[in-house]
């Protein structure tokens, strides 16, 4: 009987669970949307329960009677879900990534002087996107005074308790890295830090590999011990998805927003560009670092022309105009409809269109939304390129929705003046969690057979002239320039 693999990959605003045959083939699909709550402005919540549900639903659909040899867990970083560690009841709703309701503390701390040791310490900037100060103040809601019961985690750790019957209370280094109380040089979680956001040590999980043993799930779940033997967050385990082994190695994802990861190997690189220094993958005990940056708007500006404007009926409808722009007319849309993110990291600005005449439709409109994406994408190159300090080219590994419109992808490599592969599989996020948990169960191969297994589906070549390139792009921080002025 052939080996599987079961790949959970729980996001943020469905739970997906996809089967993978022992070459790392999907062979089946299942996945479950779940509702969002927003108790305030800029507040995002999540039921654990719903997290919960789907998450089996679609793991006992996707394996159809099928036992895997193992599982990979793959998920939406930052969330964090505090619980109690006997009945294993939430506290309180999971505060989700993109929550913003601790802005003002995070800029009280940025008004003493805080932020410098954090990003030391961490690599991150001090926002309320991270854990840190989600789980203070779910702890300040009156949580503290029966902290003796209570475990806490972001979601990774949240499904692997629950998986082991509580009997494994765990993370992996790429997660921790993502909490702002992890020090990603010294591997474990900082005193310093826990003192400054005042999180008692005993509710965190242990720290483990990205490949290594998680427990076993409990056999009345699935009707059998499988063992967890993959974890990583979702940009992290698409980085290991899409092979990025080698420094200097970049891939970028699209989906609502994008998250541009490259590989900065053994040495965690400071960055002096607004980016962030993260753990792409910690195997063997070794952590492999990375660069991150963020943007926040890309496949949700064609949403919003579709859902918001109604200028689309199908995402898909944009490519046909973005053609069929009048050359001559030169648009900049920046969609900054929650801010910036890297390497500007303002919250507060938003989205403007600029150099709209008379002649301005909606092709013109539709192709500087998708410029956007791949100007975005250019700050976020040359950023990296900045903090990376080697030259050379620098080819781009994608996946994403986005990704399935050619023009796009033709306009992202020709403005980058970089090649840019688009692989066979597009589930990276997956595979990447799938193939942890093959490499620590012996089923799947070592890294670099791994990476010359990678399928590449289709190169897209840069073409223009690198006068034209700066030229389209000093319009575009001009545009941003004027945004935030």
């Amino acid at each position: 009987m052939q080996l599987t693999l079961l790949a959970i990959d729980q996001g943020t605003t469905s739970s997906r669970a996809i089967l993978f045959d022992n070459g790392l083939k999907p062979v089946a699909v299942s996945q479950r949307e779940f509702p969002q709550h927003f108790p305030a402005s800029g507040w995002v919540e999540h039921d654990p329960e719903d997290i919960w549900s789907t998450t089996i639903e679609t793991c006992k659909e996707a394996m159809a009677g099928q036992t895997p040899a193992a599982i990979g867990l793959t998920n939406q970083r930052e969330t964090i879900v505090v619980w109690d560690k006997t009945t294993g009841a939430p506290v309180h709703n999971a505060i989700v990534w993109q929550d913003r309701r601790t802005s003002e503390f995070c800029a009280d701390l940025k008004g003493q002087g805080a932020e410098a040791d954090v990003i030391a310490r961490t690599g991150l900037l001090l926002d309320p996107y991270f854990s840190a100060t989600k789980l203070k103040w779910v702890l300040d809601q009156g949580a503290r005074d029966r902290v003796g019961d209570l475990l806490a985690g972001t979601i990774d750790t949240y499904l692997i308790w629950r998986l082991t019957g509580g009997k494994v209370h765990a993370t992996d280094a790429t997660n921790a890295a993502r909490t702002m109380l992890y020090n990603i040089h010294d591997g474990a979680w900082d005193d310093e830090l826990l003192r400054l956001f005042d999180i008692p040590r005993s509710i965190l999980p242990e720290v483990r590999d990205s490949a290594a043993e998680f427990g076993v799930t409990d056999p009345s779940i699935f009707g059998a011990a499988i063992p967890i033997r993959g974890v990583a967050g979702d940009q992290q385990a698409a980085t290991v998805g899409q092979a990025c082994f080698e420094p200097g190695m970049m891939k970028s994802t699209y989906g609502t927003g994008c998250f541009a990861l490259m590989n900065t190997g053994a040495e965690a690189v400071a960055s002096k560009n607004r980016l962030l220094t993260t753990i792409a993958y910690q195997i063997g005990g070794k952590p492999t670092y990375a660069l991150e940056g963020s943007i926040f708007i890309a496949g949700a500006v064609v949403q919003w022309l579709r859902d918001g404007v109604k200028m689309v009926s199908t995402a898909a409808e944009t490519q046909a105009l973005a053609e069929a722009a009048d050359p001559s007319e030169q648009i900049y849309f920046v969609p900054a409809f929650t801010g910036l993110g890297a390497p500007y990291w303002n919250a507060d600005c938003r989205g403007a269109i600029f150099g709209l005449t008379r002649n301005t439709g909606p092709a013109e409109i539709a192709k500087a939304a998708l410029e956007s994406v791949v100007y975005q994408t250019q700050d976020l190159l040359q950023a990296m390129r900045g903090d990376w300090g080697q030259e050379g080219q620098t080819v781009l590994r994608v996946d994403g929705g986005m990704t399935a419109s050619e023009w796009t992808m033709q306009r992202l490599a020709s403005q980058l003046g970089a090649p840019i592969d688009r692989s066979v599989v597009t589930e990276t996020t997956a595979l990447g969690a799938a193939y942890l948990a093959g490499l620590q169960s012996g089923i799947c191969p070592d890294q670099a057979t791994f990476a010359k297994d990678w399928a590449l589906e289709k190169r897209f070549e840069p073409t223009g002239t690198d006068d034209q390139r700066r030229r389209d792009f000093d319009g575009w921080r001009s545009a941003v320039a004027k945004l935030l002025s």
